[in-house]
């Protein structure tokens, strides 16, 4: 078994070419995205290996990039197509709801919609709105769109194949803040399910989910929790839309209570969402009212206060005093 420690930069950029070797019809389509690599260097080297028809180099016109890649997955084409932040989706919002969602739908399957497009998101870099935003629940709340977002680089690199093979389209979501952080990637095992959850540590007293940058932080606070006796159990959603409801039901029918942690503002988010759908599930197993931990329902704000936008071990483990004080 060939495991190999990478980055989630280097994750994503193996996974990529995979699937470009193992599928002529891949495409790679975006801004920077072949000469430079891209702004994160994702697909660094790719075009120098495949060639300027298979990595496209395209105009800063998002809403074209999207809309050329609908016509592309109408050919059987199966095009991966990059925002370079998370902000600049906006100039596509129109192609991606009202087309991409909806084309395999109207054409009553006639059309799949093999389409992904990478969505670098949430903050920790250092830069302004635009750049740092989370913009998720937006397509999460898009019938036809599938969501799904990576924390770990084993889950990049082969979340990012499965996406490609999906016959749906795909909003990936990559916490760009993690890009640089390394871990082990299994090249030969068998992934796990596209949207399936994972428990990333088990625990007994409460359920504590989250998606992206933020599992690094959930779990920096479980370590705090166990030394103040409390057990968390941590569970990485992966699958924003659909989301693996049942891997949330199971663990909080065991522990009685849940907080979600994201960076996009609680009003109308997915973690409420979760909220309300696991409380609605599990009324008779919860010991305390569910909770989310996230961004403020203001605009990103400038980089010299934005940790005190995101969410912080400090902000976690109080929800999880306020969750215990039920007791």
């Amino acid at each position: 078994m060939a495991t190999v420690t990478m980055t989630m930069a280097k994750a994503l950029n193996e996974g990529l070419r995979r699937a470009m070797e193992k599928n002529s019809k891949v495409l790679i389509m975006g801004e920077d995205v072949g000469k430079l690599g891209g702004v994160f260097r994702i697909t660094d080297g790719l075009q120098k290996d495949f060639g300027p028809d298979r990595v496209v180099d395209a105009p800063l016109a998002e809403s074209a990039i999207v809309g050329t890649a609908v016509g592309l997955a109408i050919r059987g084409y199966r095009t991966v197509c990059e925002m370079q932040f998370d902000g600049f989706v906006y100039p596509a919002f129109d192609q991606i709801v009202s087309q991409v969602a909806k084309l395999r739908k109207r054409s009553e399957g006639a059309y799949t919609m093999g389409l992904v497009i990478r969505l670098p998101f949430q903050g920790g870099i250092g830069a302004i709105e635009h750049h740092s935003e989370s913009p998720e629940a937006l397509f999460a709340h898009t019938g036809g769109l599938k969501v799904m977002a990576c924390s770990t680089p084993n889950d990049a690199y082969w979340m990012i194949q499965q996406a490609i093979e999906s016959d749906d389209p795909v909003i990936f979501c990559e916490p760009k803040s993690r890009y640089w952080e390394k871990g082990e990637v299994d090249l030969d095992a068998a992934p796990a399910g596209l949207f399936d959850a994972a428990v990333r540590r088990p625990g007994t007293d409460i359920t504590v989910a989250g998606y992206g940058s933020t599992m690094k932080t959930i779990l920096r606070a479980a370590e705090t929790a166990a030394g103040e006796g409390v057990s968390l159990e941590v569970i990485d959603l992966r699958g924003l839309s659909p989301v693996d409801t049942a891997a949330l039901v199971d663990s909080v029918t065991k522990t009685g209570r849940l907080i979600v942690v994201q960076e996009a503002p609680v009003h109308a988010s997915i973690g409420a969402s979760i909220v309300a759908d696991v409380t609605h599930r599990c009324f008779y197993s919860m010991r305390a009212p569910g909770l989310v931990v996230g961004g403020y329902h203001i605009p990103y704000p400038p980089t010299r206060i934005e940790e005190d936008y995101r969410p912080t071990v400090d902000r976690i483990l109080d929800a999880v005093d306020r969750v215990m004080e039920f007791d």
